[in-house]
């Protein structure tokens, strides 16, 4: 544990955190991802947005954490690229299928869920 750049972590959750609020906003994709998760934009559904964007940045930054776990103190740039792309689809979008597919989500949903994943994981890298 002491070998973890907290700095780094971050910075990490940081990123990701701005990556994932400007992916999900009505300037990229929101429209797209109310349309296909079939829910309304003005709805209170998800709680107050205080809440959300606090659990959100916690769970950004214990994501940050355990990556920086997984790759150590100083990992090289192709080891770090391979498990960014195994952490990013071989296991939280496969996951997200799973789930998208006994929630019956639409198959765009999923890969547009996947696809900020794997930006997130970029930025977690």
């Amino acid at each position: 544990m002491q070998d973890i750049n907290f700095l780094a972590v971050i910075v990490a959750a940081v990123s990701s955190f701005l990556v994932g609020g400007l992916w999900y906003s009505p300037a990229l994709f929101g429209n797209l991802w109310n349309r296909e998760n079939r829910s309304d934009p003005k709805s209170q559904g998800a709680g107050h947005p205080a809440k959300v964007f606090g659990v959100s940045f916690v769970f950004s930054l214990i994501a940050a954490f355990a990556f920086a776990c997984w790759l150590g103190p100083s990992p090289a740039l192709p080891d770090a690229v391979v498990r960014g792309l195994l952490a990013g689809f071989g296991m939280v979008a496969a996951s997200f299928g799973i789930n998208y597919q006994f929630a019956n989500r639409s198959t765009l949903l999923w890969r547009w869920t996947a696809a900020i994943t794997r930006c997130n994981s970029f930025c977690l890298e």
